[in-house]
Order: C-alpha cells, then sequence, then structure tokens
C-alpha cells in the first residue's frame, strides 16, 4: 500500500525537488524555534518546570553511570561511606547518628569511629599533615630521568622543576648502584621528601614514578598528552610563587591517597600574590595536570591564562614502600633440614658478602659523619602493591578506581 505522507524524493525534477526539500526543512526549523521561545516563556514564570526538565532530560554518561563501589568516600570524613552517583545504597551499609550536643560532636572529630578516619589519621603523610611541619617551607623534591634519556626528557623535567617548589633536577648516571631503590634510600638519607623519576621509552616521556619519602608510597603512573610550555600558544610566564592546588574528583579510598600524595608536593600555605593556581582533574581515571594564572576582570567574572605544562596520567601501579632493588646474583639461602637439634648461635662477625647493598652512589662516603655514623635506607628486596592495575579489573567501562 503506497504511503500518503508526501516525499520530495518522489519529484523527478532536480531542482524542483531541492527547493521544496528547503522549504520543509525551514519549516521545521521555525516551528521549533516558536516551540523553544513558548517553552522558554513558561519557564520563566514557573522555575520548578524547568528544573524537572532538566532532570527528566539529563544526559547519559560514563561518569553519571559509574558502577557504584563501596570505597568511594564523602566530604565528611567520619560520614559513612557513600556513592555519589545515582546508583542505590546498600541496605547493609552503616550508618552514623547524628550528635545530640556539641560535646559529642567534638568528641567524634577528636576520636573518629570511622574506619575511613583511622585510615587518614594512620597512613604514611599523617606526618605532613600534622601541626609540626612548616607551612611555609617548601618539600625537597628531587627530580631525576630513566638511564640514557634524550633532550625532550631532560626538557619535561626541567619543567616539572619550575613547577614544584624546592625541586631539583639531578642527571641519572647508567650502571649497578644507580636502581631507582637505592636512589631512593641515597635521598632519603639526605632528607629529600620526594622523588619523582620520569622514564622514557622511543625517545619520548612515557611514564612518571612518584615515591614519598623515606618509607614510600611509590606510585606508578603512565604518562600522556605531553605540551610543554613553548607549543602552548598565548602562555603565560611563569614566576617562583607557590601555587594554589585544586584537586577534583577523588572521591575513593585509593583516589584520596592518590590526591594526599600530590597534596605533599605542593607547600600547605600558597602565595596568593603570584596568582598561579595548579589543577589536577579526575576524571574516569585520567588525571590531567593543569597550571594556570588567574586575573579577576570584575567583581563577577574572572579570566585565565594558561602557563604550561600539560600532561595526563594514569595510575598503573601503587607499592607501599620504596622500589625494590632485586639482587639477581646474590647466593641463596641455605636449606633447613629438621634434624631435631638445638640451632647453632650466630657468629657475632656478620661474613662479608658482595650484595647489592653494599654499592653505594657516586658521592655516598662510608664511616662517620660530625662524630656520628651516618644513616642509609635500604630498599627492600620484594615490592608489595597495595594496588595494581590488571586488564581483567575493568570488566566494563563504567568502572574506575579513583
Amino acid at each position: 500500500m503506497p504511503t500518503s505522507r508526501f516525499e520530495p524524493s518522489t519529484i523527478k525534477n532536480k531542482i524542483k525537488r531541492e527547493e521544496i526539500s528547503g522549504k520543509l526543512k525551514k519549516t521545521k526549523r521555525q516551528e521549533k524555534l516558536a516551540r523553544r521561545l513558548a517553552q522558554a516563556k513558561a519557564e520563566a514564570d514557573n522555575p520548578a518546570a524547568k528544573k524537572r526538565r532538566q532532570i527528566q532530560n539529563a544526559p547519559r554518561t560514563l561518569d553519571n553511570m559509574r558502577e557504584y563501589d563501596p570505597s568511594i568516600l564523602t566530604a565528611n570524613p567520619n560520614a559513612p561511606s557513600s556513592s555519589s552517583t545515582s546508583q542505590p545504597q546498600p541496605s547493609t551499609s552503616k550508618t552514623t547518628p547524628a550528635p545530640n550536643s556539641a560535646e559529642e560532636a567534638q568528641d567524634i572529630l577528636e576520636h573518629p569511629t570511622d574506619e575511613t578516619a583511622a585510615d587518614i589519621s594512620s597512613d604514611p603523610f599523617a606526618s605532613y599533615f600534622s601541626d609540626t611541619t612548616d607551612p611555609l617551607g617548601p618539600p625537597k623534591v628531587l627530580v631525576t630521568t630513566s638511564p640514557k634519556s634524550t633532550r625532550v626528557t631532560y626538557e619535561f623535567c626541567e619543567e616539572l622543576v619550575n613547577v614544584l617548589p624546592g625541586a631539583e633536577l639531578i642527571r641519572r648516571k647508567k650502571g649497578k648502584g644507580f636502581e631507582m631503590g637505592r636512589i631512593a634510600g641515597w635521598a632519603a638519607d639526605r632528607e629529600y621528601s620526594h622523588l619523582v623519576v620520569v622514564n622514557e621509552d622511543m625517545k619520548k616521556p612515557n611514564a612518571m614514578t612518584v615515591v614519598y619519602l623515606p618509607n614510600g608510597p611509590t606510585a606508578y603512573f603512565k604518562l600522556t598528552s605531553i605540551e610543554l610550555m613553548k607549543e602552548i600558544r598565548g602562555h603565560a610566564r611563569s614566576t617562583d610563587h607557590y601555587p594554589e592546588l585544586v584537586l577534583n574528583g577523588f572521591v575513593t579510598r585509593l583516589g584520596h591517597t592518590v590526591g594526599r600524595l600530590f597534596q605533599t608536593l605542593f607547600p600547605p600555605m600558597p602565595e596568593f600574590q603570584g596568582r598561579q593556581v595548579v589543577t589536577l582533574h579526575n576524571q574516569r581515571d585520567f588525571l590531567f595536570f593543569r597550571r594556570h594564572r588567574y586575573a579577576f576582570r570584575s567583581t563577577e567574572k574572572v579570566a585565565l591564562q594558561e602557563i604550561g605544562p600539560r600532561f595526563t596520567l594514569k595510575l598503573r601501579s601503587l607499592r607501599k614502600g620504596l622500589p625494590a632493588v632485586k639482587n639477581l646474583g646474590e647466593r641463596p639461602q641455605d636449606m633447613e633440614f629438621d634434624n631435631f637439634e638445638t640451632p647453632e648461635e650466630p657468629t657475632s662477625q656478620p661474613v662479608a658478602s658482595e650484595s647489592a647493598e653494599d654499592v653505594t652512589l657516586e658521592g655516598e662516603k662510608d664511616g662517620e659523619k660530625d662524630g656520628k655514623k651516618a644513616k642509609k635506607t635500604l630498599p627492600p628486596k620484594e615490592d608489595e602493591f597495595q594496588w595494581m592495575w590488571k586488564p581483567e579489573l575493568e570488566t566494563t567501562r563504567r568502572t574506575f578506581f579513583l
């Protein structure tokens, strides 16, 4: 049965067909504009109708369809863990009753009962956020590269030194004794607070390792989408002022740990006269790094000018301690059999061995210094991972960990 609807495609004449088709499209645009104007006029008189329409027509994205994760934190560390998504909470979740008085509220703050607050008070960064830390003193950061790095990597490291207050770039030598774990121990003995190692592959920076000294943790990130300051059109010039830090989107326990790690890289007291702000925006487990300078044009408007550099990080692993140094040539331990005999007492003098711990970095002197024995931080022999990314963890595109 032929359709009763008129279709311009049935017209044989091309010129007439295009003319009729153009008129139909114009009519549809005018009708659509009339509906939008009528809707805007009706919503101006009734704001509740506009809000109801926006809720009903909310777009479905990977962010708002994120799968529920019980490790998602709330803004209040003493409150129960809950998700910011639209997915319902399980009925078995623990709830904290509201305090009846100011004394009970103060007691909750001083003695948190939630396990999240307990983790925060006992994590490796607790000493940094204590009152004993000088808020005006910048962290002491050692920035280095992988062995045999090229000019592109060193240019990126120089811009990292420009971004991080108190950072220092030291070229890494190749050979035994310059493993990342030994460099971390060497830096910890010299009161460095962080170690940042930029890895290179195919003559391009591809990874970055951030080590919190002296006892870890160690975070390993994949590094992509690098744009140096000179590659950003119309970029602003940087100054030596301490920047402000903005952390956005770190909602889980793992993300909270990563956020606190980046927070220790910047002084807790920024210098606002410099008007510099560093932003780490987490979206779908990608960490977007940006640095801007802001200027107030009026009481209502503010202008932003990017300084650079810009790059993207993605967490691949988080280790509890320092990077391990595996001595593959070390002699294995003797096998012990249960012969029901009393074990012999160890000798007072240990047997000298050519282990990996005997090799020191260049510039390190054995012996005593100023009448005191120089301390020596040794890296572990095995890595203890707190979290590691695996392909089987991402079963769907709606699974995020930070």
